[in-house]
């Protein structure tokens, strides 16, 4: 019997209705002869209602009674659908993260699932009861409830396919993964499959399918994923997999471009050119838990001196730049805002040279700078003016027959 955990994201429980839709796709998978266990978000906007209610008191992410008040999301929409399921006929119980248990570490707010006692889900399913795991939580070593930040539903999921040695579907708004946002370009296609590594660079760069650290769990653990629609009734959805890079049969150059607004751009001006001042910008930041991406170092205009560029979210600028002040005084910090970031993704890249002077080519032909480049094996990046975005994933989508290929 095939063991499937499948994930219900906000958008799929966000009212009494889409939740007995969901159950009624989860009965169908049972009624196929499928053995599910099932893990759930909270309902659409609570968890942002409910930072709001923490923030009243002057508490925010990483404040470890504002995860005790996250968490309880998820905790309501667990034992919603475990009543619907039991409406449809089913054996179902809710389990919360403790529960399970599911260890983590790391801090309050953004939290790593560190391992997963599986043995009450067999039991349950063994029984013919479907368990319903409240996502995006766990407890810490000393007993303390963590979350694992947005989006830590999906690597719930993952932990518990990877436990169970199951496949992880995972239900959302969309119906699989597309070459880009059909939002902004209508011609994205649909995938059948795409690999982890091109799965986890779109996540990485902005595609909101899937939480990147879930696709990072799947791949390091073998776990295969597939992308569903929650929207569609049972057997409508065609969705997309998620597999191992060999299990690809067709190798495209380019699978899909995705963006991420709202980037900043920070200058660190001046640093010794002999110094480890790279490595001490760096450390400083990491102690701060700011993400740094697009990174380039270049040679200053006074001697033996060099200047360090690399973006952050929006969001983290004012942490960062405090962060290097206080620990690299004497240097100048600037930062550039109103950006955003432009990802053109594919294995295909490896072996093709020439996709980052077609990038140029194409971005230069549609009048829009590029401020920095990064790449990767299969991944490359521009980081660009913030109201250029969707000409730029326009253009970049028809240059590479993104809008031709078939699925």
């Amino acid at each position: 019997m095939t063991r499937v955990v499948a994930k219900f994201g906000g958008s799929s429980v966000g009212t009494i209705e889409r939740i007995r839709h969901s159950a009624g796709l989860v009965a169908d998978a049972v009624a196929r002869g499928e053995m599910l266990a099932v893990v759930v978000s909270a309902m659409a906007g609570e968890t942002d209602r409910l930072l709001r209610l923490a923030g009243e008191f002057g508490a925010g992410l990483g404040d470890g009674e504002t995860d005790v008040a996250l968490a309880a999301g998820e905790q309501v929409a667990a034992a919603l659908m475990a009543l619907a399921l039991r409406e449809r006929g089913l054996q179902a119980r809710s389990f919360l993260g403790w529960q399970a248990p599911v260890y983590t570490d790391g801090p309050p707010g953004a939290a790593r699932i560190a391992g997963m006692e599986a043995s009450a889900f067999e039991a349950a399913m063994a029984a013919g009861i479907v368990p319903v795991l409240a996502g995006y939580q766990g407890i810490a070593e000393d007993g303390c409830l963590r979350t694992l930040g947005r989006g830590g539903t999906d690597l719930s999921a993952a932990a518990l396919a990877a436990a169970l040695g199951a496949r992880c579907d995972i239900y959302t708004d969309v119906d699989g993964v597309y070459t880009t946002d059909p939002r902004i370009e209508p011609a994205a296609r649909r995938l059948d499959a795409i690999s982890h590594d091109e799965m986890l660079e779109l996540a990485a760069q902005g595609a909101k399918v899937l939480q990147a650290r879930s696709v990072e769990f799947a791949k390091a653990r073998n776990v295969p994923m597939r992308v569903l629609s929650s929207f569609l009734s049972a057997g409508q959805s065609r969705g997309t997999d998620i597999v191992a890079d060999r299990d690809i049969a067709e190798r495209r150059v380019v699978s899909g471009v995705a963006y991420a607004r709202d980037q900043a751009r920070i200058a660190v001006l001046g640093g010794a050119l002999q110094s480890r001042f790279a490595s001490e910008t760096f450390a400083i930041l990491a102690a701060a838990e700011i993400g740094v991406d697009m990174i380039v170092q270049a040679h200053g205009r006074e001697p033996d001196t060099v200047n360090l560029e690399f973006s952050v979210a929006h969001r983290d600028l004012d942490r960062a730049q405090l962060a290097l002040e206080r620990g690299l005084p004497g240097l100048r910090i600037g930062s550039e805002t109103g950006l955003a970031k432009v990802s053109v993704v594919g294995a295909g890249l490896r072996q093709r040279a020439d996709v980052a002077r077609s990038l140029f080519g194409v971005l230069g032909e549609s009048g829009i700078a590029v401020k920095v480049l990064a790449t990767s094996e299969i991944k490359i990046s521009a980081l660009i003016d913030n109201d250029a975005v969707e000409r730029a994933v326009r253009a970049l989508h028809a240059a590479y027959g993104l809008d031709r290929m078939g699925n």
